[in-house]
């Protein structure tokens, strides 16, 4: 059973969430601050993070790039619409996805369900074997799920590992931001496409020797990202 952490301050809506969640058989656990869900983080099995910005004591930002210490279990953002400078703080500080308020309960359930589908995958408790990927320098190993780069290991968040077997599963494929999520999360986006951006760009900054002109993930002004793969090479 898949145990989610909510962390929001406003009971009304960690209540609400709760219900729904429950409802599809998950094991809830809730904080009204960032303090009190790391308590719970360092102390139980958590699979998943609903996690609101503004709270009391300690924020969701500060609770996010804490947790990311010792934690990868997804973080889900929730935001509300004049929070858009503090949500892409909390992609930035390991964050994978966000929801803005108000939001269904049909939207949280669908992102919640596709990101513990891709954790458990890259926890390997569900994951098929599929071989490696190599491009250029950068390797991936799908079945121990680690990335390389010229044979050092590289830490990546599973959202990032997961744009970029996919981008290397499609080499020189152009894909916009829309299509990119769509693709990785297996969802529409629902306006927030704009966090693959802040995933490729981590990802630059992780992989390419000069993030500002990058061998690998490139834009292609206009239309958008691709791994480029020079012919007559891995």
């Amino acid at each position: 059973m898949y145990h989610i952490l909510i962390c929001d301050d406003d009971t009304d809506i960690a209540t609400t969430l709760g219900m729904y969640l429950r409802s599809e058989g998950y094991l809830i656990s809730t904080a009204s601050n960032g303090l009190e869900a790391l308590d719970i983080l360092q102390t139980q099995d958590i699979h998943l993070i609903l996690m609101d910005i503004m709270m009391p004591k300690m924020d969701g930002l500060s609770a996010t790039a804490k947790l990311r210490e010792f934690s990868n279990a997804p973080v889900i953002m929730l935001t509300a619409k004049s929070e858009d400078t503090d949500l892409i703080l909390g992609l930035n500080m390991g964050a994978d996805d966000y929801i803005t308020k108000p939001y269904r309960p049909t939207e949280v359930m669908a992102r919640v369900k596709s990101h513990l589908r891709r954790y458990a995958q890259l926890g390997g408790m569900t994951a098929p074997k599929e071989g490696s990927l190599t491009v250029g320098e950068i390797a991936l190993d799908d079945e121990a799920k680690t990335v390389t780069l010229r044979g050092e290991e590289v830490n990546v968040t599973p959202t990032e590992y997961s744009i970029l077997k996919f981008l290397m599963e499609n080499p020189n494929k152009v894909y916009n931001s829309k299509a990119l999520y769509t693709a990785v999360w297996g969802q529409s986006p629902m306006g927030a496409e704009g966090s693959v951006a802040v995933h490729i760009r981590h990802l630059r900054e992780k992989l390419e020797v000069n993030p500002s002109e990058p061998r690998y993930l490139k834009v292609v002004w206009g239309q958008g990202y691709k791994l480029e793969k020079l012919e007559g090479k891995s």
